[in-house]
C-alpha cells in the first residue's frame, strides 16, 4: 500500500484507471471494511483517505474526543487490499482558510442538520475536495450516514461530476448497534442502553413513544422522524464523554428516500 501525505503529491503521481474511492475519518470498524471490500471487488484500484474534518464538527469537544487508531488504521487497510491511503493535513485540504464552501439551503438544515449548525456544509466542502483531488470512477458511502450519502449524491448531479456514489448498507452489532467510530467512546453501561434505539425504531411503535422510551432510559434525544420511507434518530448518550449515536431503517413497504 502506497501512503501519500501531500494532496500535491498525490496530483502530481494520481494514480490512472478504474479508481474506487473511501473517504473516512479514521477509527476503522466492519463498517469500513464493508465500504473498502465492496471497491476492492468493483475497481482496479483503490483509494483510502484518513482525514477527521474539523469543519464539520459545530463541537469541540466532539471533536477533541474522536478516536485516533491511525497506526492499527494502516495496518487494516493494507490488510484489505488498499492501493493509496491518503492522509492530507487541514492546510493542504483548506489552503484557503475555508472561505469557500459548499453549501446545500434545504435537506441539510433538517435531521441532523437541524440540530448541527454548519456540519453538512463541511462534509460536503470537503467530500468535494477529495472527489477532485482522488478523480475516482466509484465512491462508497455507508447508509447509516443516510441523509449525509443522499446529500452527496445529490451535490454529484447537481455539479455534474463524474464520479458514482455508491450507497452501501448499514453493517451492525450482534445486537442490533449501528456500527460507528463513536461507539469506542462508549462506557459499559452506555454501550448496553445503545442497542435501543434499533431496537425502538424497528417496532411499531409510533415516533412520540419511541423517543419517551428513550428519555426514560437516560438518552437526549434529538429527534425521531419519519420521511419519504425512512424513519431516523438521533440520540445522545454518556456524559464522560457524552456520545451522539445517529440511525435509520427503512420503513415497510416504503421507498427510499427522494
Amino acid at each position: 500500500m502506497r501512503i501519500v501525505d501531500s494532496v500535491a503529491g498525490y496530483i502530481s503521481d494520481r494514480p490512472a484507471g478504474d479508481i474506487g474511492f473511501v473517504p473516512t475519518m479514521g477509527a476503522l470498524h466492519k463498517g469500513h471494511e464493508s465500504l473498502i471490500a465492496r471497491s476492492v471487488a468493483e475497481s482496479e484500484l483503490t483509494v483510502a483517505s484518513i482525514y477527521v474534518n474539523p469543519t464539520q464538527f459545530n463541537n469541540p469537544d466532539d471533536l477533541a474526543a474522536y478516536p485516533d487508531t491511525l497506526v492499527e488504521d494502516k495496518a487494516r487497510l493494507e490488510s484489505l487490499g488498499v492501493d493509496v491511503l491518503l492522509l492530507p493535513t487541514y492546510s493542504q485540504i483548506y489552503p484557503d482558510g475555508y472561505r469557500y464552501q459548499v453549501e446545500e439551503t434545504q435537506f441539510s438544515h433538517e435531521l441532523c442538520g437541524a440540530h448541527r449548525a454548519g456540519h453538512f456544509t463541511g462534509v460536503l466542502t470537503v467530500v468535494m475536495k477529495l472527489l477532485n483531488i482522488v478523480r475516482p470512477r466509484r465512491a462508497y458511502f455507508g447508509e447509516k450516514d443516510y441523509q449525509q450519502y443522499r446529500l452527496i449524491s445529490d451535490m454529484v448531479e447537481t455539479f455534474f461530476l463524474d464520479v458514482e456514489i455508491v450507497p452501501c448498507p448499514i453493517v451492525r452489532e450482534s445486537d442490533g448497534l449501528a456500527l460507528s467510530s463513536r461507539n469506542l467512546n462508549l462506557d459499559a453501561c452506555s454501550r448496553e442502553k445503545a442497542p435501543l434505539i434499533h431496537q425502538l425504531i424497528s417496532s411499531e411503535l409510533d415516533n412520540d413513544e419511541i423517543a419517551g422510551r428513550l428519555k426514560d432510559s437516560g438518552f437526549e434525544v434529538d429527534y425521531i422522524l419519519s420521511r419519504d420511507g425512512r424513519r431516523f434518530a438521533a440520540a445522545t448518550i454518556g456524559r464522560n464523554p457524552p456520545v451522539r449515536l445517529i440511525d435509520n431503517v427503512p420503513l415497510a413497504g416504503a421507498g427510499e428516500i427522494k
